[in-house]
Order: structure tokens, then sequence, then C-alpha cells
């Protein structure tokens, strides 16, 4: 795992226990955000193999059959399959920094929880560990109830039910956050 990260974009993960709901406020948050003008990817972490083709069509067989990688394009999208036998789990700076091609104006990871990453952390009482909820990397936490243990001051606390008002916050992280991002790149292309 690298130490950190650059990307020319912000980088926010979303941090949770299975069951909890990643995928269904994720849902909810895409449309919102995209309302506020936000260009956002998603980094998902799959902690299993996974099929993205279906088996018996062209682009599934000749994956299988040794292409690699593998790209299957159309006039509504492209996939491009890259198969990575014995490799450890995927390298998250890696996956952020061919995120930069698309130049969105948020990229979300969701899992990686272990990576030093700004996370905004989705918590459902009765669910996992309450100790996700602490560490430096977290901005913000989204809870069903009241949080079980102390969170840092900085901290903001949501409802977790309450994806508008998780949207809004999104927005203004993004916000503070690209500014932040602009005055570092501007600062670093004076020193050159």
């Amino acid at each position: 795992m690298a130490d950190e990260l650059s990307a020319s974009f912000p980088v926010l993960g979303i941090a949770a226990w299975s069951g909890t709901g990643k995928t269904t406020l994720l849902e909810k948050l895409l449309p919102l955000l995209g309302e506020h003008g936000l260009r956002v990817a998603v980094i998902k972490h799959a902690h299993h193999s996974f099929e993205v083709d279906q088996p018996g069509k062209d682009s599934y067989k000749l994956r299988r059959a040794g292409a690699a990688p593998m790209l299957i394009a159309s006039r509504e999208r492209f996939a491009l399959m890259q198969e990575t036998p014995g490799q450890a789990e995927p390298d998250l700076a890696q996956l952020i920094a061919m995120m930069a091609l698309h130049q969105p104006d948020l990229v979300i990871v969701e899992g990686f929880k272990a990576w030093p990453i700004p996370k905004l952390v989705l918590y459902r009482e009765g669910i996992g560990d309450d100790a996700i909820l602490t560490g430096p990397w977290v901005k913000a936490v989204a809870l069903s109830a009241p949080a079980p243990v102390q969170l840092a001051a900085s901290v903001a606390q949501l409802n977790l039910d309450d994806s508008e008002a998780i949207a809004r916050w999104i927005v203004a992280w993004v916000n503070v956050n690209d500014n932040a991002l602009a005055s570092s790149t501007l600062a670093f292309n004076k020193e050159r």
C-alpha cells in the first residue's frame, strides 16, 4: 500500500461494514451530486473474483482465451477488462491514476478502508466494529443512531438516512478540497 496518493481531483472514501447500505446510499447520492453539477467517478473494491461480462458473449470468450486486456466498445459504453492473476490486493494509487483521463470532479472510493484517504464513514448500529468511526482520515460519519464512541470535534455527524444532507456535505467538502488542490497545484507550478 502506498503511503500517500496524489490526484488533481478530490478523492473521498466511503467506508462501512458489509450490510450497512453503501451501495444503496451511493445509488441515491450519485444523482443528487450530479444535480449539483459534479462529475463523479467511483472505484469499488471487490473482495472476491467477479465477472463484468456474461458467459457465452464474444468478449467473455476472448478474455477467457487469453486476450489481455480485453476492450469491448459500443456507441453507448466501453469496458476494459484486465486479468490480474496472482496480484495482491489492488493498488488504490494506480486505480486513481487511471481516473485522471476522465477528469472527474470527485472520485468516490467504496471500500479500501485501510488506505490513507479522507473518509465518509457509514455506520449502522449493530453492524461491525465501531472502531471504524475513529481515525485521522475520518472527515464525516453518517449514523443510524447516536455515535457509540467519542468522535473528534472536526468530524461532521450526519444522519445515515438523509441522503440529501449527505450530498450537501459532500458538495461542500469537494468545494473546500478542490480549492485546496488548485492552490497546491498553483504553488507547485510556481516552484518549477
